[in-house]
């Protein structure tokens, strides 16, 4: 007894003593702890920057649903599209390029999603990711060797971590003979699937997430994130100018994944 007493004082003496392995494990939890906060803390900077960008480049903005647990930060049970759709019924007359306003929904929850509503200032051409890929370097191999002063071959591009690839253009608005407007369902009309598999045009009454922005995962691949990021004053190329080369890449998509067990080049509803 008298000998575990004493091993027990010595014990005792070791961890009260300053310097020691449980003095410096306390500091090196602090000192981690104090790393991680200032990355995260840059790492809020730095998204900050990114939508108030998007906002001036002229992108309009609206808080949208955000990840929470393995669902979504919305009260609806079982939501069917988890952390991709806006906070309100009202984006479409929420959705703004105010900075101030942008602001003020990043202080209310620093969390949340944006969504960035289209068919104002701008459209979105959405295809899968592996079409996706095979465009974006023709089009920039277009880009290199195109006239600077001339119409842009490629404007902002994002790549989602649900295997879809987002190109943004101008708008073609509402244009004088309706039957030219093609909505976002151009690619879930049996008629038109031959014609443009895979492809989703975003325009008016649509919106998509913009970057940055976090789906439910476990990594930054499951994220938007930009490849090529919108600038301010920077014009946008028209859709037409990409969407045969979008149109060809999603076809040789289609027809590579044709009796293979990927996934349909068509997104799911």
């Amino acid at each position: 007894m008298e000998s575990e007493s004493r091993i027990a004082q010595w014990l005792r003496r070791k961890s009260a003593r300053p310097g020691t392995a449980g003095d410096n494990g306390t500091r090196r939890r602090g000192a981690r702890g104090g790393r991680q906060g200032a990355a995260e803390a840059r790492a809020a900077r730095d998204r900050e920057t990114l939508l108030l960008t998007a906002a001036e480049a002229g992108f309009p903005l609206a808080p949208a649903a955000h990840p929470s647990g393995y669902g979504c930060s919305c009260a609806r049970i079982g939501c069917p599209t988890p952390a991709r759709h806006p906070v309100s019924f009202a984006w479409q007359t929420q959705a703004t390029t105010d900075r101030e306003q942008v602001e003020r929904w990043l202080r209310a929850d620093p969390q949340a999603n944006f969504i960035t509503a289209t068919g104002r200032s701008h459209d979105v051409l959405d295809v899968p990711a592996e079409a996706g890929r095979a465009a974006l370097a023709r089009l920039e191999e277009a880009e290199r060797t195109a006239d600077p002063e001339g119409e842009p071959v490629l404007g902002p591009v994002a790549l989602s971590g649900d295997g879809r690839m987002l190109f943004f253009t101008a708008t073609r608005g509402t244009p004088d003979d309706e039957d030219e407007w093609w909505p976002c369902e151009l690619d879930c009309h049996p008629e038109t699937m031959d014609e443009h598999p895979g492809l989703r045009w975003h325009c008016r009454g649509s919106y998509v997430l913009v970057p940055p922005a976090r789906l439910p995962g476990e990594g930054p691949d499951d994220d938007i994130r930009w490849l090529r990021e919108p600038r301010p004053g920077a014009p946008l190329p028209e859709p037409l100018i990409l969407l045969e080369t979008l149109t060809d890449a999603c076809a040789e998509y289609a027809v590579s994944v044709e009796g293979s067990d990927e996934p349909a080049p068509w997104p799911v509803r």
